[in-house]
């Protein structure tokens, strides 16, 4: 049981019938001063925006990393050096990594493991090859087929590529035919 006045009050009082209201009030008194003063709780710094006022609004206010986090779609996030900036818990999983397992790492690790390209080629290969099958590696050593996007970002001076993929593998070696990918 707890240690708070309250929780104690059926220890200490007795039958309430045979003590004056001034008592009781006195012993109250007595274990709220010995249990310290009461806790004020800080008021919260509620960090949430006001409320939107349409479906837009609210979009318009989510951040880039909470629904990159959260698209089921494999998604990369790669400067123009090869290093990644965001690969989301989709992309990892069909790569085989852990949570967080490809971030920071470099792009060249896993993009055309036949051609070995170094960074900078890894990523040219992201935009030259929008819209079709590329070869990535798996981290247990086999190759997934995707289909790589065009990056959503679209200004040619745009610090960052960001692509989705669509794991083709399965369909690819059942004789089917991979989509295009726009």
């Amino acid at each position: 049981m707890s240690n708070h006045p309250i929780h104690r009050l059926d220890q200490l009082l007795p039958p309430l019938r045979s003590i004056s209201s001034a008592e009781i009030k006195t012993r109250i008194d007595a274990m709220l001063a010995a249990s310290g003063p009461p806790r004020r709780s800080e008021p919260r710094d509620d960090r949430r925006r006001p409320n939107p006022a349409t479906a837009e609004d609210y979009l318009e206010q989510l951040p880039a990393l909470v629904l990159l986090r959260r698209l089921p779609v494999p998604a990369l996030a790669v400067d123009r050096h090869g290093v990644i900036s965001h690969a989301n818990w989709a992309l990892e999983r069909m790569l085989g990594y852990g949570e967080g397992g490809l971030g920071g790492g470099s792009v060249a690790d896993f993009v055309d493991p036949q051609s070995s390209p170094n960074d900078a080629e890894a990523v040219a290969i992201l935009h030259d090859f929008a819209g079709k099958v590329i070869e990535l590696a798996h981290q247990d050593g086999f190759v997934v087929r995707a289909l790589v996007s065009r990056s959503v970002l679209l200004r040619h001076d745009d610090p960052i590529t960001l692509v989705c993929f669509e794991d083709v593998t399965e369909r690819l070696w059942d004789g089917g035919r991979a989509r295009a990918f726009d």
